[in-house]
């Protein structure tokens, strides 16, 4: 079904909005996985609130033209679908890459982070990076295990001070 021109407005401003608003993208072909496939890599990239599209290359193009996505659009070849970090910067690589790594038939072609135009193994890189979560986590837990050992310390030399 061909779309009419406002349709094509109306994609082009869609995307263009999502990509101004994200903090990283990933290009992969989806050539060969089934409809029940894309159906379950939409679910989980809702779930990660990762922004999933199959654009027509052309409008692709114009919609990233004035984003920091802009770089992406030499590697806008063929049959794509689009994601879009709108939180985690992380999100968008880490939900094509797991998907990727199970269905042989989605290749990712490209990725874009803070205007630097990525290869797939830079994207794997940035899938691998923690949560804002999981990252705040760690740091609270390299900044109690100090606390932690003075308590111990302070216990021990109260009790050797009781017993004395």
């Amino acid at each position: 079904m061909s779309l009419n021109i406002e349709g094509k407005k109306n994609i082009v401003a869609e995307v263009a909005g999502i990509a101004g608003d994200s903090s990283s993208a990933v290009a992969a072909e989806y050539r060969g996985l089934t409809v029940g496939e894309m159906t379950q890599l939409r679910v989980e990239a809702r779930k990660a609130d990762v922004y999933l599209r199959v654009v027509r290359n052309t409008l692709a193009k114009r919609a990233v033209a004035d984003s920091p996505f802009s770089c992406m659009q030499d590697a806008l070849i063929g049959p794509l679908v689009l994601a879009f970090s709108r939180q985690e910067p992380s999100a968008a690589p880490r939900i094509m890459s797991n998907f990727a790594k199970d269905h042989k038939n989605l290749i990712i072609k490209a990725g874009a982070f803070n205007g630097k135009l990525m290869k797939p193994a830079e994207l794997e890189t940035l899938a691998r990076m923690p949560t804002r979560d999981v990252a705040i986590s760690m740091l609270m837990a390299v900044m109690k295990a100090p606390v932690g050992k003075l308590a111990r310390t302070l216990a021990a030399v109260r009790d050797q001070k009781a017993a004395a």
